[in-house]
């Protein structure tokens, strides 16, 4: 079972105030109030930045703080993630708009950047939501199906690329359509089988594979990293083709839906239903992945993989706690199950897991927690630290 723990190093600074003097001829010294240094007016910034939100609402939000994350397969790991916060022409009657980053290196030479995104454009005309990846990272893969052994692990170390973008115009209230585009390549690759009895995955070997489609998505949400109440639902519909650059001919259709209610004062009730369909000769890497860091908390992303996959989650939020003005906390189950075709699905198959998780509310003027879960399934726990919440 993939583990792993992440820590935020908390920065500290020293500083020394400096005494302003006046001119006892000209000004009164009592009159003059004390100039602050250049270092504690940085420390002064740094922490109103990270603590006390001082900024005004419509203003951009910048945050940036380093990590430290531990792994079997990755050893020790460092990195950076950066969070940038806007509304469209600084008006808060637009949604809020959001760009995420984070860079890592591990002590086994393995290196990444990723970039996350979604956008919003004055009076939410345009909506752009997409994320990329540039990674020197190991895969695991356990084999395909509901019922892939867990000792049957190959590791898949590999250079990968992902580039998705979503390209959507309002056409109604709420509701948007468009296109989207998904390229992924995987390459330099070096298979470690130990003793796993699996053949070798296909696409394995090296391979790319870009696809084009289109969707539909109806999102009432106004702040997606922490939605009070709300709808979000989607359709989309993918092709990869060798007419469009792709090594692979498969299709997948993909349904999300979401539902956010207030329960009472700073508590949260959200639900989500998601199902991923794909047909056709498919790469190991893009068949449908169960576990992440959003969707079955607790289980590594592709533990389990096939053609089709449902699962199913609900969360209770305390945003925060009624003692406090910063701490919350959250509890999640979720459920779902993977199999080769729609009919094979079976209640003996579905894989449960529950966690919970502490909030801080990180940004109070935009609403911006950040989260600490654990998952906890079968074969143990997982944590995550995020910005927003896991959907």
């Amino acid at each position: 079972m993939y583990k792993k723990i992440i820590l935020i190093i908390a920065v500290c600074f020293c500083s020394r105030a400096l005494q302003a003097q006046a001119d006892s001829v000209a000004l009164k010294a009592d009159t003059i109030p004390p100039k602050k240094s250049f270092v504690k007016r940085l420390v002064s910034k740094t922490f109103n930045n990270y603590f006390n939100d001082t900024a005004d609402p419509e203003k951009p939000k910048f945050l940036i703080y380093p990590t430290i994350a531990y792994s079997p397969e990755t050893s020790w790991e460092i990195g950076a993630s950066a969070l940038y916060l806007f509304y469209a022409n600084r008006d808060t009657l637009n949604r809020l708009s959001e760009v995420q980053s984070f860079t890592f290196y591990t002590l086994q030479q393995q290196y990444g950047v990723w970039l996350d995104h979604f956008i919003y454009t004055n009076k939410e005309k345009w909506f752009f939501l997409g994320r990329m990846r540039l990674q020197r990272f190991p895969l695991s893969y356990f084999g395909i199906g509901p019922n892939s052994l867990k000792e049957d692990k190959i590791t898949v170390n590999s250079d990968y690329i992902l580039i998705r973008e979503r390209v959507l115009r309002k056409i109604a209230p709420n509701l948007f359509t468009g296109i989207e585009i998904d390229f992924q390549k995987i390459y330099n690759i070096n298979l470690d089988k130990g003793n796993s009895p699996l053949p070798d995955p296909k696409g394995s070997d090296g391979t790319q594979n870009f696809g084009l489609g289109t969707g539909l998505v109806y999102d009432d949400r106004h702040n997606a990293l922490n939605v009070r109440k709300g709808h979000f639902g989607e359709i989309a519909f993918m092709n990869y083709s060798p007419d469009l650059g792709s090594d692979y001919k498969f299709n997948s259709l993909n349904v999300d839906g979401r539902l956010y209610r207030t329960v009472k004062k700073n508590q949260v009730f959200a639900a989500q239903v998601f199902g991923q369909f794909v047909s056709g000769d498919i790469p190991f890497n893009q068949l449908a992945l169960l576990g992440s860091e959003g969707l079955m908390r607790g289980y590594y992303y592709g533990r389990y993989r096939d053609k089709n996959y449902i699962a199913a989650q609900a969360e209770y939020r305390f945003l925060p706690f009624p003692f406090s003005k910063r701490i919350g906390a959250a509890a999640f189950v979720s459920a779902g199950s993977v199999a080769p075709a729609i009919r094979d699905f079976s209640a003996k198959n579905i894989l449960p897991s529950a966690g919970i998780g502490l909030r801080y509310l990180v940004f109070p003027k935009k609403d911006i927690f950040l989260r600490f879960d654990v998952g906890f399934t079968k074969e143990g726990p997982a944590f995550y630290i995020y910005t927003g919440e896991a959907f």
